[in-house]
């Protein structure tokens, strides 16, 4: 079970979900920097590994899933790397699956916690943001291997291939901008795309109503006292 930790020098918590978030939120930041210092797999399979190993921190209180959640994140870690060094396609299939399965395990965690908890807190909110933004890698790893497994499911352009253009175009699809740069041609493609579409946009009206329920009944609590 993992202890909660505070800054240097202060009493100040670090939650469990702020690395996860910094992670995820410094990959959109830095990579568009760094793309021209570092090979673009090279450089998301970096992001990809901080932000799986911080995912399993923030499920660590309890031994049995962190362990599970430690082994399943070093192996998807291990498979990916394999793939974009040795370029064997089988090791990026059994990756994509991997970490799709992970995404959906830390998820499903984290939700559950956020469910359980009675009292709005900054590590609660903290914990609501990375479920979206882990619901955008879920389905990142989920378009990556339909293209894998069935070449052509997407029409792209701008250049941009792999996870990498994945990536983009899951959070495209979670927010409903929708630019068009990236199609789906398959029927698969086609009804993952609504999926996520519709995933994305019930999460936050729930989320949004837990959050505004809990709220009034914590204010309702104050004035009782």
């Amino acid at each position: 079970m993992a202890k909660q930790l505070r800054l240097p020098f202060t009493q100040i918590r670090i939650g469990r979900f702020l690395f996860l978030l910094i992670s995820i939120v410094l990959m959109f930041v830095l990579r568009p920097f760094l793309e021209g210092f570092v090979r673009i797999y090279y450089l998301m399979d970096v992001f990809f590994t901080a932000i799986f190993l911080s995912a399993v921190y923030a499920v660590s209180q309890k031994r049995g899933v962190f362990f599970v959640a430690l082994l399943i994140a070093l192996l998807t870690i291990a498979l990916l790397w394999f793939n974009d060094l040795t370029g064997i396609p089988s090791f990026g299939v059994a990756g994509n699956i991997l970490g799709t399965f992970f995404l959906a395990f830390t998820t499903f965690i984290i939700l559950s916690y956020l469910f359980r908890e009675d009292e709005i807190t900054g590590d609660m909110i903290m914990g609501a943001i990375c479920v979206y933004f882990l619901f955008g890698l879920i389905w990142a790893f989920a378009f990556s291997i339909l293209e894998m497994t069935h070449p052509g499911s997407f029409r792209m352009s701008g250049g941009i291939t792999g996870r990498t253009a994945f990536t983009y175009y899951s959070y495209v699809t979670l927010t409903t901008l929708g630019y068009g740069d990236i199609t789906p041609i398959s029927t698969p493609a086609r009804s993952f795309a609504l999926l996520e579409a519709m995933i994305g946009q019930l999460y936050l009206a729930v989320l949004v109503a837990r959050l505004v329920g809990l709220h009034i009944s914590q204010s309702m609590m104050k004035k009782s006292r």
